[in-house]
């Protein structure tokens, strides 16, 4: 059933990672299997039986050409360098090329102690494994570069953290699971040639244009330079579309820095309801290092952190080298603003350019932050009200002072762009969800799971597949949190 394996990873020199087999459990069953995405990835799904499915999501049983490996990698958590993280509880099978073309990792994640565990038991709490698939899947429907989830299994066994819990496995699919980590774990060990060795990597695999004829004569340093800006420039438009959906990470450490530019270990992540900049849902995150309004510059930070790791790459001589990767990072503020502002004019019907649209988007935010309004319903209901006030968008804000200050001057800048209120309507319909993981749905949804009843998971599931369109009989999925069920804190399962 699994497609051929293309083993890339495994072939580096091996102080890149440990050689693991997945640690068996005792009961596998399979309670998700992501068969569109089993289909990109070229699985034989004629073949598919699920008790065999279960054995290798659980890594009970290596498919035909796996080569496990643990990969290698450090990081900054929290800002304090740790200089030997790797994968604790995560082994890679090997790489793949699914039907398009693209080379995809396929890892298993709580497959057991591995010898980067630091002492942990290398396990995964059935519900992290849950929140991760439903979470990534989300947030790849609503067009975020992300990881996905292919496969969730019960282990029929149970794992300790504050209380004992039901264990899993995930089956995780990722372009790539090279981090910023991954080149700090060596510039650290000041292993040069390794770090050479990851960025080439890195170049062939996620920026093949760097290799292309205009670049050819180039000294080797502009070519190091220029993979940066490439990450860089993802990292900002991912980090914009998260701004645009209210997403909060909450632990963007080095380690969870994708070279790739996808989202990656969704931990204590979550939504934001009301919209407040400064929001933080991390247990562990009580500075709110990793609150909302910061994701863009801990983005800019960690990008540092990966020109670090290349300084004796792009110039001989250090100083020179620094000066030259400082003034490359720089130009990460003004790339995230014109990405963020993009997704924020999307989302306001705006089509065209103005001057004056950050501002008019910075004034809505302002609305929404003085009347506690849902961010994901506020935008939604606004396509609502391109001609006149809508009670459903109104609702949405406990005051409604500012919003109603607010909408002529966001009616007269409509009407400066060729199209009518439907079409503009329309559009906005096409990038503000009605529907997003909502943290108390998939905290039900997770609780229901832990007494082995998964029907609340498939169907948050099945809702969050379509999150643009009006369901109905569904309308419960859409509304936030009654204050009695409000999750304010979110906890990262390891």
């Amino acid at each position: 059933m699994f497609p051929e394996f293309t083993l890339r990873y495994a072939r580096l020199p091996e102080h890149f990672f440990l050689r693991f087999d997945p640690v068996p459990v005792k009961s596998p069953r399979l309670v998700a299997f992501n068969r569109p995405l089993a289909e990109e990835l070229g699985f034989d799904l004629d073949a598919f039986d699920a008790d065999q499915a279960a054995e290798w999501f659980s890594g009970n049983a290596m498919p035909q050409g796996a080569d496990p490996v643990a990969q290698a990698y450090a990081g900054h958590q929290f800002g304090h360098f740790n200089p030997r993280l790797g994968d604790g509880r995560a082994v890679l099978l090997g790489e793949v090329v699914d039907r398009a073309g693209r080379l995809r990792d396929i890892q298993l994640k709580g497959a057991g102690m591995t010898p980067f565990s630091r002492g942990a038991d290398g396990r995964a709490p059935l519900g992290p494994v849950l929140r991760e698939y439903l979470v990534s899947e989300a947030m790849h429907v609503l067009g975020v570069p992300t990881t996905r989830a292919l496969a969730a299994v019960t282990t029929g066994e149970r794992v300790f953290r504050r209380v004992p819990e039901p264990g899993a496995v995930l089956t995780r699919v990722a372009t790539s699971h090279l981090r910023v980590g991954t080149f700090q774990y060596f510039a650290a060990r000041d292993d040069v040639e390794a770090v050479r060795t990851l960025a080439e990597m890195a170049i062939e695999r996620h920026y093949p244009h760097l290799l292309g004829p205009e670049l050819a004569e180039v000294d080797e340093g502009e070519r190091y330079l220029a993979l940066v800006e490439a990450v860089a420039a993802r990292q900002a438009r991912l980090v914009a579309r998260w701004m645009g959906l209210g997403f909060i990470h909450g632990v963007m450490n080095t380690d969870n820095c994708s070279i790739a530019g996808e989202t990656i270990d969704y931990g204590p992540c979550a939504f934001m309801e009301a919209y407040d900049p400064a929001t933080v849902f991390s247990s562990i995150d009580e500075g709110g290092r990793y609150a909302y309004r910061n994701q863009p510059w801990i983005a800019q930070w960690n990008l540092a952190r990966l020109a670090e790791t290349l300084i004796p790459l792009i110039d001989d001589d250090q100083e020179r080298a620094v000066a030259r990767a400082t003034e490359l990072i720089k130009r990460f503020e003004p790339l995230y603003e014109a990405e963020w502002l993009a997704v924020m004019r999307e989302k306001l019907g705006l089509a065209t350019e103005e001057e004056c649209d950050r501002a008019l988007v910075e004034a809505f935010l302002e609305a929404m932050k003085a009347g506690r309004a849902d961010f994901t319903l506020a935008f939604r209901r606004l396509g609502e009200a391109v001609e006149e006030d809508a009670p459903a968008l109104l609702e949405r804000f406990e005051n409604d002072e500012g919003l109603r200050a607010w909408l002529p001057g966001w009616r007269e800048r409509l009407a400066r762009e060729d199209a009518g209120p439907a079409s503009i309507a329309e559009r906005m319909r096409a990038v503000n969800p009605l529907y997003i993981p909502r943290n108390h749905r998939v905290e039900e949804a997770l609780a229901a799971a832990a007494e082995d009843d998964f029907a609340p998971f498939d169907t948050l599931r099945e809702v969050l597949a379509d999150p643009f369109t009006e369901q109905p009989g569904r309308e419960a999925y859409a509304q936030p949190a009654p204050p009695t069920e409000a999750v304010f804190r979110t906890f990262c399962g390891t």
